[in-house]
């Protein structure tokens, strides 16, 4: 078993104001993917695909990828816009891929007989996240039984503007029952709430959500596949510019469909990330924080 981690990293970070991917937020000029790709080692990982758009690989190369080389396995995968289904044409004047579903599908020809993690390039999730998926993979479960780790709604927000989240529900045994994929969440006087319809809804703090960190088995390709094929024409129909095909919404379809089961495992660790670029100051403080604790080594790639 060679169990593999798959980075999202084909952003262009439109809100962020650059490509925040490779942004320093460490002592020693560490990425959050630095330290995504260090934990995910420490628990016994062994390959890494990195999710590009292809005119960012020198980039990746020279800021992230040959500090790594020498400690994981590394390929590359490209998102394209252009990589859809025969007989789907691209609207005039659409620019960007098809979301976080079509990435993961960019991955198909080297995703064929390992279990993998796939997760946020901007998401800082923690070790623990890390090691509970890792068990899980290692626990006898069958090729239709995928996870993922959760965390509290509140610990995910930001403190300078508004989030997407996966907003989960579970079984008293602890499998998600529906997951939604919802907008514009913020902070709010008493709590947490999202826009809808154009007005403001309360939601709870306590709420569990999805950051975007999946344990599949690799039969979940040919599954996305298929279902990307057959929304992908009226999803352009709908919203011909924008229209994105996201995880959190294909896995709900599948588990509503009783065709797999997600066990929501709950990380110990803190999430934090750079949604915004006000974000960053407290990323690089509680980064060091880490460091100074013996959490991390002041240099991670140090042979």
């Amino acid at each position: 078993m060679k169990e593999t981690l798959v980075i999202l990293a084909a952003g262009m970070g439109s809100r962020y104001g650059g490509l925040k991917q490779i942004d320093s937020i460490g002592s020693n000029g560490e990425t959050i993917i630095d330290f995504t790709i260090y934990d995910a080692i420490q628990v016994g990982f062994k390959k890494l695909v990195l999710i590009i758009r292809k005119e960012h690989e020198e980039l990746f190369e020279e800021h992230l990828i040959k500090k790594v080389r020498p400690f994981i396995e590394v390929e590359y995968v490209y998102q394209d816009l252009h990589d859809i289904p025969e007989g789907v044409e691209i609207p005039e004047g659409r620019e960007k891929p098809w979301g976080t579903t079509h990435a993961l599908l960019s991955c198909r020809h080297v995703l064929k007989d390992d279990p993998f993690i796939i997760c946020n390039a901007d998401d800082f999730y923690g070790r623990d996240a890390f090691k509970i998926v890792y068990d899980y993979f290692h626990n006898g479960i069958g090729e239709n039984e995928y996870c993922m780790a959760g965390y509290k709604l509140g610990n995910t927000l930001s403190d300078n503007g508004t989030v997407t989240r996966g907003i989960c529900e579970k079984d008293d045994n602890g499998y998600l029952t529906s997951i939604k994929e919802v907008m514009n969440i913020r902070k709010a006087k008493n709590g947490a709430e999202f826009e809808e319809y154009g007005i403001y809804v309360p939601i709870e703090t306590g709420t569990p959500v999805s950051m975007n960190f999946w344990g599949f088995m690799p039969n979940i390709i040919q599954r996305f596949e298929k279902m990307f094929a057959e929304e992908i024409p009226e999803g352009i129909k709908k919203n011909p510019l924008k229209y994105e095909a996201l995880l959190p919404n294909y896995v709900g379809k599948l588990v509503k469909n009783n065709e797999c089961k997600v066990k929501v495992l709950t990380s110990n660790d803190s999430w934090f990330g750079v949604t915004y670029k006000e974000d960053k100051p407290i990323v690089v403080k509680r980064i060091q924080q880490y460091k100074d604790a013996g959490i991390y080594p002041d240099n991670l790639w140090k042979k």
